[in-house]
């Protein structure tokens, strides 16, 4: 990455950063068990002199950075931009959550995913001082819940109830280390089950013969794996785990199995959701019940790739020496203003490895002109989109 002007970010901002976003990373927060991050961050909005600072019925945290006023009289104030950015991490809180450094390497669970988005929404208003920079409107801060697996996009949901009353600019989701050149501008779709058998079971000898739920699961599942995806846009299935059963000499009273279904499309998604429900109604075994119950929604939808928004984020990126730009789809809490068909965008930050492992760890090379492309975006959004 190459670029012919110098970064004005200086290393102090870079040092307070990481900084930051070791002690978001020390506050365990699995998904459903926010509140003491929320907590914390409410306390550190409160700190930096944000505005309007509360904490919703589902547990996001809210701050306001107030814009410009307006120039003239009778012109009204422009809309919001709402900035946000995942609390939750996937980890339990009897993680080992210590950081170490190494290099241009900090190690530590959920460092990236997503303590760093958290800290440049802490940090948002010496971000923004960094280039000098004024927003025409307000910039509504949301740090949101239940990001991560069954969170099911509970927090970003909640985020939109609170904030269209305002009829936001756009939405832009902060993500760490999802890749400092990624922009998901796609929202992939998913409905996710868990498919539960019941039957008489009993002893494997004295009751052979009886019907067992286990190998009813079983052949349900391998129904399941007939499935029929479309190739174009990207669809797919996939039965992550099958539980049931209490012995191996035990004919199997209970068992089940989730099922995620997942594609870049609406139409993808209910074409494979119709094939399941049509497999669950012919499925039959002689005292055996199958039920099926909804785990999981999450809606698709896109900002397309001429969109204001998505250009000029793929112009700052450029611009900021992150080339060549990679426009993804991916499940992140974007998908619900998609879905909504509003200005969205979702941004990697920086770069690092091993998310949603412990050895997961962000690289600080580059951390200046990440936390420039973040202030160049925000500032610049009613330019680009009026």
């Amino acid at each position: 990455m190459s670029r012919s002007n110098p970064c004005p970010v200086n290393q102090a901002l870079v040092d307070r950063l990481i900084e930051e976003t070791i002690s978001v990373q020390q506050v365990p927060s699995p998904t459903f068990e926010e509140k003491d991050l929320s907590v914390h961050l409410a306390g550190r909005f409160k700190e930096q002199g944000y505005t309007r600072v509360f904490t919703d019925a589902a547990g996001n945290v809210y701050g306001r950075i107030p814009g410009q006023p307006p120039g003239q009289p009778g012109h009204g104030h422009p809309p919001p931009l709402v900035v946000s950015a995942h609390l939750d991490t996937v980890f339990p809180k009897t993680c080992d959550l210590t950081v170490t450094k190494e290099k241009d390497r900090i190690y530590g669970p959920g460092i990236g995913d997503n303590s760093l988005g958290v800290a440049c929404l802490i940090l948002m208003k010496d971000i923004l001082a960094a280039l000098d920079a004024e927003p025409e409107g307000d910039i509504i801060l949301v740090g949101n819940v239940c990001e991560e697996g069954q969170g099911d996009l509970l927090g970003m949901k909640a985020v939109l109830a609170q904030t269209q009353p305002e009829h936001p600019l756009a939405y832009l989701i902060l993500e760490g280390t999802s890749g400092s050149r990624v922009i998901y501008n796609k929202g992939v779709g998913s409905r996710r089950y868990r498919i539960t058998a019941k039957a008489p079971g009993g002893h494997s000898w004295n009751d052979f013969g009886n019907a067992s739920a286990v190998h009813a699961l079983v052949r349900l599942a391998s129904d399941l794996t007939q499935l029929e995806p479309v190739a174009s846009p990207k669809t797919t299935f996939n039965i992550g785990t099958i539980d049931g059963g209490i012995s191996v000499n035990t004919i199997a009273e209970t068992a089940s199995l989730l099922l995620d279904l997942r594609s870049e499309s609406q139409a993808g998604l209910d074409d494979l959701i119709s094939q399941t429900m049509t497999m669950l109604d012919q499925f039959s075994v002689p005292d055996v019940h199958i039920a099926c119950e909804q785990i999981g929604d999450r809606p698709s939808g896109k900002a397309p790739e001429d969109c204001k928004l998505v250009q000029l984020c793929m112009d700052v990126f450029e611009e900021t020496g992150f080339f060549p730009v990679e426009l993804k789809a991916g499940s992140t809490d974007a998908n619900i203003p998609f879905s909504k068909h509003m200005p969205a965008v979702c941004i990697g930050i920086a770069d690092g490895k091993d998310a949603h492992k412990e050895s997961e760890y962000l690289l600080t090379d580059g951390l200046d002109r990440s936390i420039e492309k973040v202030a160049q975006i925000v500032s610049l959004a009613w330019s680009a989109m009026s």
